[in-house]
C-alpha cells in the first residue's frame, strides 16, 4: 500500500486578512532578534515552482516518500531519472532579490538566525551561510547503508556516464528538484550505487513521510527561544516540520509576521500577514531600513 503524506490545508475562518504595508517587517527588523523561517515561495522568483501557490506543483505531482523511495526499487529508478534531468536546471538556479535581502539583513545583524524549508541552497548561495536546512539540501547524497556523504554534482556525474545522451522533453520542474516525466521515459535509466559500499544512494534531503533530524530540530526551536520574533517567507506552512517553530514563537508571546500572497495555516498565530511579492517586500523593506544588497553568488 502506498503511503500518502498530508500535503493539503484548507482555510478556515481564522485566516489573517493580508496587507499591502511592510512597515510592520520593518520594524521588527529594526528591533533586530528577528529569525527567518523560508519556504518555496522565496525561490519562485528564481526559477523554482512553489508547491501549493498559483500553478503549484501538487496539483499535478506528488512528491516521494521516504517509504516508497526506500521500498520499491522501481520507485527509485523513476525517482533518479526525473531527479537527473531536474538537477541540470535546478542547479543552474541563482539567489534573487528576496535571498539577497535576508543575507544583507544578516550581515547588518539584525537576524538572530534563519531557518529554511527549501533544499536548493540559494540562501547560502546569497550569503546565509549558517541558515539551517530543516529538510536538508540537494547539494548532498547519502547511503542509506554506510552513512558515506557525497556531493550531487559527482552523483551528476557518474549518472551522464551511466545513461549517456538521456534527455527526454520533462513536462515541468518541482521544487524537491525533479523533473515531471512518464513511465515510459524512465524505463531502461540506469541507477548508480554508493562508491564506498555499494548500497542505495538518496539525496540528502528529508522527504515526505520522514522524521526531520531530532538534533536540527532542536537547534530550530534554541534559535525560536532566543529570538524576539519569527518572520515566516513564502511558507504556506501547512506542514508541521515548519509549522511547530511559529507555534512556539506564539506560545512564548513572541510576534509572528508572515509574507505570502495567500493565507497560511500559521495564520491564526500571526501578528500580519503581509500579501505582496516577497522580492519587492523585501526590497523596499532594506530600502527603508538603509541596507544594501549585493548581488550574491554561488
Amino acid at each position: 500500500m502506498r503511503m500518502r503524506p498530508t500535503l493539503s490545508w484548507t482555510a478556515g475562518d481564522d485566516v489573517l486578512p493580508g496587507t499591502a504595508d511592510p512597515e510592520p517587517v520593518a520594524a521588527a527588523l529594526r528591533a533586530g532578534g528577528v529569525v527567518v523561517l523560508s519556504g518555496a515561495g522565496i525561490s519562485t522568483e528564481s526559477g523554482i515552482p512553489d508547491y501549493r501557490g498559483e500553478g503549484g506543483s501538487l496539483s499535478r505531482h506528488t512528491p516521494m516518500t521516504y517509504q516508497e523511495f526506500t521500498g520499491d526499487a522501481h520507485a527509485r529508478r523513476r525517482y533518479w531519472a526525473r531527479s537527473h534531468l531536474g538537477w541540470r536546471v535546478f542547479g543552474r538556479a541563482r539567489p534573487n532579490a528576496g535571498h539577497r535581502a535576508v543575507a544583507a539583513f544578516g550581515r547588518a545583524g539584525l537576524l538572530d538566525g534563519v531557518i529554511t524549508q527549501n533544499v536548493d541552497g540559494l540562501h547560502q548561495a546569497a550569503g546565509s551561510a549558517d541558515a539551517v536546512e530543516l529538510h536538508g539540501s540537494l547539494d548532498r547524497v547519502v547511503c542509506l547503508t554506510c552513512g558515506d556523504l557525497s556531493a550531487r554534482r559527482e552523483l551528476a556525474r557518474r549518472l551522464e556516464e551511466a545513461n549517456p545522451g538521456y534527455a527526454p522533453v520533462a513536462a515541468a520542474l518541482n521544487p524537491d528538484g525533479d523533473a515531471d516525466l512518464t513511465d515510459a521515459q524512465v524505463v531502461g535509466f540506469r541507477v548508480v550505487p554508493c562508491t564506498v559500499c555499494g548500497g542505495v544512494l538518496k539525496p540528502d534531503v528529508v522527504f515526505f513521510g520522514e522524521s526531520v533530524p531530532k538534533e536540527r530540530v532542536q537547534d530550530c526551536r534554541a534559535l525560536v527561544d532566543g529570538a524576539r520574533s519569527v518572520l515566516v517567507l513564502g511558507s504556506s506552512l501547512t506542514v508541521m516540520s515548519g509549522l511547530r517553530f511559529v507555534r512556539q514563537a506564539a506560545d512564548a508571546g513572541k510576534p509572528v509576521l508572515i509574507v505570502n500572497r495567500d493565507p497560511t495555516r500559521g495564520d491564526r498565530c500571526a501578528a500580519v500577514r503581509v500579501d505582496l511579492p516577497l522580492g519587492s517586500v523585501l526590497t523596499a523593506v532594506a530600502a527603508r531600513l538603509g541596507v544594501e544588497l549585493d548581488g550574491g553568488s554561488r
